[in-house]
């Protein structure tokens, strides 16, 4: 039997730039460069080798895309929480999460992408 999906926003299979660094007393301090594979309002999912687990929080920049943001695309600056690991690895040994938005800290800011 398939698991239900339990998503609630349009998730797009689009590969966007993203930046970001594990948040907390037991982070490292090191800002990660990647890209989210797959992207909504509401989260993203990404691969990366970085030691992430699930509750870990992450300050995040990523490139909103216009299917995604509305009128164009857009850097988003946010607080995420990772809420699933996808253990099986990458090709090149990374392990896939999936990240939920939790607050948007600095919405209007330019692309620096480009």
């Amino acid at each position: 039997m398939k698991d239900q999906e339990r998503r609630r926003l349009t998730r797009y299979n689009l590969r966007t730039p993203l930046r970001f660094r594990a948040s907390g007393v037991d982070a490292d301090s090191i800002e990660h460069f990647t890209e989210a594979l797959n992207v909504s309002r509401g989260g993203f999912f990404f691969a990366s080798s970085a030691p992430l687990r699930v509750g870990m929080r992450l300050e995040v920049t990523l490139r909103m895309p216009i299917e995604v943001g509305g009128n164009a695309a857009k850097e988003i600056n946010c607080m995420a929480r990772i809420a699933h690991t996808r253990s099986e690895p990458f090709g090149d040994g990374r392990i896939g999460f999936g990240a939920e938005i939790e607050e948007q800290t600095d919405a209007t800011r330019p692309p620096r992408w480009d």
